[in-house]
C-alpha cells in the first residue's frame, strides 16, 4: 500500500531500522508446545517407572503419549486461531455495515478515540473527514482503534497448528531418550530425571529470555514446576503400586 509521505520523513523512515521483536506468535506457539511436551511426557514415564513397569512399556506409552497430545495441542492451536479470525471477520462484517447505515455516529467514535490522546477538536476535525472520504481507511482505523483488532494472518491457523504439534513432539521425546537406551527403568528414569531438568532449565532460560522476562528466574520457574509434576506422578504411582 502507498503511503503519502513527505520526501524528508520517508528518507528518515528508510535510515532507520527499528530492531522489535515481532516473532512473538510464533515464539508463544513454540512455548505451548515444548513446555507441555518436556513436562507431560515427563510425568507420564516418571509415572510409569515408579509403577515398576519396563522401559519398553514407558517407551511405547510415551511415544503414544507424544503422538496424541501433538494432535490434540495441534488442533487446539488450530482451533484457537480459526476462531480468532472468524471472530475478526465477524466484527469487521458489523463495523462496515455500521459505517454504511450510521456514518455520523462511526465518526463520532474516530473524535472520541482521537480526544483520548489530548487531540483537540481543531486538530482531530480534518482527520475525522479525511477518513470518511476513505472507506477503507476508515473501516481498517475503526478495528484497530476502536476494537483493538488486528487482521489475522491467513495461513495463521495452520501454522500454529504444525507450530505447536511439531514442538510438542521435539520436547516430549527428550524424557524418553533414556529408555530407549537404558533396559531398567529404574536406572532410566535417573537420566531422564536429569536430562529433562537439563532441557526444562535451557528452554526456561530461552523462553524468557525471548519474552522479555529475567531468563534465569524463568529457566527456574520452568524447571521446578517439571520437576513437581514428574515428583507427584512418580510418588502416585508408587503408592498405589508399591
Amino acid at each position: 500500500m502507498a503511503h503519502n509521505i513527505e520526501p524528508e520523513k520517508q528518507t528518515l523512515l528508510d535510515h532507520h531500522k527499528e530492531k522489535h521483536f515481532t516473532a512473538g506468535e510464533i515464539v508463544r506457539d513454540i512455548i505451548i508446545g515444548v513446555s507441555d511436551g518436556l513436562t507431560v511426557p515427563f510425568a507420564l514415564a516418571a509415572g510409569l517407572s515408579g509403577a515398576n513397569a519396563t522401559s519398553s512399556i514407558v517407551l511405547t506409552a510415551g511415544i503414544a503419549e507424544v503422538a496424541a497430545g501433538a494432535i490434540s495441542m495441534g488442533l487446539g492451536g488450530y482451533l484457537a486461531a480459526k476462531s480468532e479470525a472468524d471472530h475478526y471477520a465477524r466484527e469487521l462484517k458489523r463495523e462496515q455495515e455500521e459505517i454504511i447505515a450510521v456514518p455520523d455516529t462511526e465518526a463520532a467514535e474516530v473524535a472520541e478515540i482521537l480526544a483520548q490522546y489530548g487531540i483537540q477538536p481543531q486538530e482531530y476535525a480534518p482527520v475525522v473527514n479525511a477518513l470518511r472520504k476513505k472507506p477503507q481507511a476508515w473501516l481498517d482505523f475503526m478495528m484497530k482503534f476502536e476494537l483493538g483488532l488486528e487482521k489475522p494472518d491467513p495461513r495463521r491457523a495452520l501454522e500454529s497448528a504444525l507450530t505447536i504439534a511439531i514442538a510438542y513432539i521435539l520436547g516430549g521425546l527428550v524424557p524418553l531418550i533414556p529408555y530407549m537406551f537404558i533396559p531398567r527403568a529404574s536406572d532410566a528414569v535417573l537420566a531422564s530425571v536429569a536430562l529433562t531438568l537439563l532441557a526444562l532449565l535451557i528452554f526456561g532460560y530461552a523462553k524468557g529470555y525471548f519474552t522479555g522476562n529475567k531468563p534465569l528466574i524463568s529457566a527456574l520457574q520452568t524447571t521446578l514446576i517439571g520437576a513437581i509434576a514428574s515428583a507427584a506422578a512418580f510418588g502416585m504411582a508408587k503408592a498405589v503400586h508399591p
